[in-house]
């Protein structure tokens, strides 16, 4: 099965290797007989009438930021649509806070993000940066990865977050919540990249593509994480060496 996967802003959003995302993402439908279609949307661009399985987009900072926002807001209205209609989308660090009400710097400047999920974000005095350990009880796991920020991400009344934090900052540093999730809409502030040490998390996001493009559900066959499960222990094992906020 092909799974259309639109890649928003690779070219500007692309730190800390969040590229590897759409690089596992691709091996692992691969491996299962699925070809992984990656898309390239920059700005100016437009959203295809084709329908997008999965979309991604990753961080970048500030200035990147301030020069895709206006288009990924031009953009917002068919993403909204594409939501609405069982698209997943995985959204990280820079990108995670654009699809929330918007970004707010220290200036009180703020750029306007799509709303798709239900945050806002303002600029804070100091960056929360380290390894990341989650309790995503919603789905028994756990995840990992690496935090580097200053954005202080402040969930709706109501809104479910990715995981809560048992070690690292996390959303602000003091509510105990990271990312956040709504439907098949996942966001976060981990890098990384975030998912060759969270095969799970990998295999979930897959399934959703491959279930909008199917039409119906999807089981995928296990593969042999054993890598991956030694990649996600060391991590980690470093996060809970580091402690909490």
């Amino acid at each position: 099965m092909r799974i259309r996967v639109g890649h928003l802003y690779p070219e500007y959003l692309n730190i800390y290797a969040d590229r590897g995302n759409i690089a596992v993402l691709s091996a692992r439908a691969a491996v299962r007989g699925h070809d992984l279609e990656v898309i390239a949307l920059g700005l100016g661009d437009a959203i295809p009438e084709i329908d997008l399985d999965l979309v991604y987009i990753g961080g970048g900072q500030d200035r990147e930021q301030a020069l895709i926002a206006p288009d990924l807001l031009a953009k917002g209205p068919a993403l909204h649509e594409a939501a609405a209609a069982g698209t997943a989308f995985l959204s990280v660090c820079g990108g995670y806070q654009l699809l929330g009400h918007f970004y707010r710097d220290q200036a009180g400047a703020e750029l306007p993000g799509i709303g798709l999920l239900p945050l806002s974000t303002t600029a804070g005095n100091r960056r929360l940066i380290g390894d990341v350990l989650l309790d995503c009880a919603w789905a028994d796991e756990t995840l990992v990865g690496f935090e580097n920020h200053a954005g202080l991400t402040t969930l709706d009344a109501g809104a479910e977050p990715l995981g809560r934090v048992l070690a690292g900052h996390g959303n602000d540093g003091t509510s105990g919540f990271e990312g956040c999730r709504s439907g098949r809409v996942y966001g976060t502030y981990l890098h990384g990249p975030l998912l060759p040490r969270n095969p799970w998390f990998a295999d979930l996001l897959l399934t959703a593509a491959l279930e909008h493009a199917a039409g119906e559900p999807v089981a995928l066959t296990p593969l042999d994480d054993g890598f991956e499960a030694a990649a996600h222990a060391l991590a980690s094992s470093r996060a809970r060496a580091r402690g909490g906020r």
